[in-house]
């Protein structure tokens, strides 16, 4: 039902196997029965049980998929790019200077997240996944939208390719036509799940060189790098893979959703900002779960989200008070709680869009009412009016 992969590091190195299952990073990696709604889990037992053949348990597996909101936020029906009237599958263009490419030979990761929203590159379904080799139609489509400042390389994990397959999707970027283009993200687990990327796989340095050469180009280079728990900055070679990506003069900037059961405690968030930021990391975000996959087993309730948040913060330093949150990726845009204050004499949630398909709102405020049980945006209710979206 959920898809599952591990690698021998995660296993040996990160999960203490003592503390199962309530060791974070097992829980962060192996699916729990409990992730599934319990109708959909005792109808997955009951096939198995009585032996039903293949095509009869896919089928009821794909079903039951569907209903969990595989491409939330319109990733499909808003997001997808057109050029001369065609839909350019495997990107996605959301909000006006940033375009995010799936390259097809990175569409699978090192070891996979039981809360990733992106579970439907993983499942073997070939209509639910987003990917392209198609470099061509990239270098067009940036040719015809000069607003687009920064292409996000994404997947699954961009880093499972081999240095050369990389370079072919990031050094037709470099060109000069390309001057509007101020930065390249890749988002990786990488540097979690298998830090030997950057250390001592047989290409480290090759793809260590690629990154010198986008510097050199005088684009800035991005790492988001998904750090979900301390632990993960625990083993020696992590901290030798964030040292080796920072010499080449990338920045690794830092994100993660807040996941119940793993990480939903502000000493947990405080130890791993500080961990980073001694390590040269940037903490950038703290997610809020998305509304897939088995989002009711990890969510958290916004307020109790919005607490945690505050109490990290206020344990760091101002070097590591550049993680902003919690934030909602959710259809309209980035939506972060700011707080709870009293308002007109009304309890309220305290919003902005830090990033939103309409200009126009980034950076407004606007306000919720207090719903203590209330854990995505749209269980919420306007305070005063109507939503400005």
């Amino acid at each position: 039902m959920l898809p599952f992969r591990s690698n021998e590091y995660v296993v040996d190195e990160l999960i203490d196997w003592m503390a199962v299952p309530d060791d974070p990073i097992f829980r962060l990696t192996f699916p729990q029965p409990d992730m599934l709604a319990e109708p959909d889990l005792n109808r997955m037992v009951d096939l198995l049980r009585r032996e039903a053949n293949a095509g009869e348990v896919r089928a009821a597996a794909n079903e039951i998929r569907l209903g969990l909101s595989p491409h939330p936020g319109g990733q499909v029906e808003l997001n997808t790019p057109r050029l001369e009237g065609d839909n350019l599958t495997g990107m996605q263009h959301k909000y006006p200077e940033t375009l995010l490419f799936f390259p097809r030979q990175g569409q699978t990761c090192h070891a996979y997240c039981t809360y990733c929203f992106r579970w439907p590159q993983f499942v073997g379904e070939p209509s639910m996944k987003m990917a392209t080799d198609d470099v061509d139609a990239l270098c067009s489509y940036l040719s015809a939208h000069p607003e687009i400042t920064s292409v996000l390389i994404t997947g699954g994990d961009p880093l499972v390719m081999s240095a050369d397959v990389l370079a072919r999707y990031v050094e037709p970027l470099l060109d000069k036509r390309f001057e509007s283009l101020e930065s390249i993200r890749i988002g990786t687990k990488a540097l979690s799940y298998w830090p030997y990327r950057f250390v001592s796989d047989p290409d480290a340095d090759d793809l260590l060189r690629l990154f010198e050469r986008v510097v050199a180009s005088g684009k800035h280079l991005a790492l988001m790098a998904h750090f979900s728990h301390p632990n993960e900055l625990a083993p020696q070679v992590a901290r030798d893979a964030l040292r080796r990506v920072r010499e080449t003069g990338a920045v690794v900037r830092c994100q993660a959703p807040l996941i119940r059961g793993v990480n939903d405690d502000a000493a947990v968030w405080a130890d791993m900002w500080r961990r980073l930021t001694r390590f040269g990391a940037v903490p950038y975000y703290m997610f809020v779960e998305r509304d897939t996959g088995p989002k009711d087993y990890f969510a958290v309730p916004l307020a109790r989200a919005y607490e945690i948040f505050r109490d990290a913060y206020r344990q760091v330093s101002g070097l590591a008070r550049t993680v902003r949150g919690p934030i909602m990726s959710a259809t309209p845009g980035k939506v972060m709680v700011d707080g709870i204050a009293n308002v007109a004499d009304q309890e309220v949630f305290v919003l902005h869009f830090v990033q939103a398909r309409n200009p126009d709102l980034v950076n407004r405020p606007f306000f919720a009412k207090l719903d203590p049980s209330a854990v995505w945006l749209s269980d919420l209710e306007p305070a005063f009016g109507a939503f400005p979206f």
